[in-house]
C-alpha cells in the first residue's frame, strides 16, 4: 500500500518543490495543506504515515500543529522544516515530538533520504 505523506506549507512553490522530488521517487500518495490549522484538519482526514512540515506559517505555526498533531496521534511521524537561524524553534520541535527535521533550502537527496530514513522505500 502506498504511504500517505502530508506536505505542510504556506508556499506553493515549497510544497510543489518537495512534492515533486517524492513522487519522482514513487511516493505517489502526496497531499497538501496551507497552514497549521489546515495541515491538523487534514491529519484527522486522511491519516497520513507522514507530515513535513514548515515551522513559520500564518494562522497556527509549525509548533502549535506539530502538538495539535501529537496529540490526536502520539505515534505520528512528522518532519519539520525550518530556515537557517531557526534553531531554537527545531529544539522545541524535537522535544515536542518531531522525528526529525529539514534546513532550508532544501536539497532534494536529503528530503528524500529522510523520509526514506522515516518510511522505508515507496
Amino acid at each position: 500500500m502506498a504511504k500517505k505523506i502530508l506536505l505542510v506549507d504556506d508556499a506553493a512553490f515549497m510544497r510543489k518543490m518537495i512534492k515533486d522530488t517524492l513522487t519522482k521517487n514513487g511516493y505517489t500518495d502526496v497531499y497538501e495543506a496551507v497552514d497549521g490549522a489546515d495541515a491538523v484538519e487534514k491529519f484527522s482526514e486522511i491519516g497520513p504515515d507522514l507530515v513535513v512540515m514548515d515551522i513559520t506559517m500564518p494562522n497556527m505555526d509549525g509548533l502549535e500543529a506539530l502538538k495539535a498533531i501529537r496529540a490526536k496521534d502520539g505515534s505520528a511521524n512528522v518532519v519539520m522544516c525550518s530556515a537557517m537561524g531557526q534553531e531554537s524553534m527545531v529544539m522545541d520541535a524535537v522535544r515536542s515530538g518531531a522525528k526529525d527535521f529539514i534546513v532550508k533550502p532544501f536539497k532534494p537527496d536529503r528530503v528524500l533520504k529522510t523520509v526514506t530514513s522515516i518510511l522505508g522505500a515507496p
